[in-house]
């Protein structure tokens, strides 16, 4: 199973940038979770977003994103997004995501994508 995460790059505050992360090896109805989280220098790993693969994809935010952030599938590309809107400076950060696998308990992770935003 692997997670491939991109999208991130240099946007200035205001704009908008969508982050995707492919998944391979799992169909991501299997992952009871899937989500993105954060981490800043200096700060530790938070999560962003995540949506359950059950109940018709219950989405949960950080306080920080509500409004500004939607999570959301893309079964056919076994894709899980990110559009992130009204990009604020203090969301710069290195972005991850992440899937909980229901059979095998184990989460797995992809690697970061940078998300810099311009003042």
């Amino acid at each position: 199973v692997q997670l491939q995460a991109s999208g991130g790059g240099l946007v200035q505050a205001g704009g908008s940038l969508r982050l995707s992360c492919v998944v391979s090896g799992e169909p991501i109805a299997r992952f009871n979770v899937m989500g993105w989280h954060r981490q800043a220098p200096g700060k530790q790993r938070e999560l962003v977003a995540s949506i359950t693969s059950g109940g018709g994809g219950r989405e949960n935010y950080a306080d920080s994103v509500k409004g500004r952030f939607t999570i959301f599938r893309d079964t056919a590309r076994n894709t899980v997004l990110l559009q992130m809107n009204s990009l604020k400076p203090e969301d710069t950060a290195a972005y991850y995501c992440n899937g909980d696998h229901a059979k095998a308990r184990y989460t797995y992770w992809g690697q970061g994508t940078e998300v810099t935003v311009s003042s």
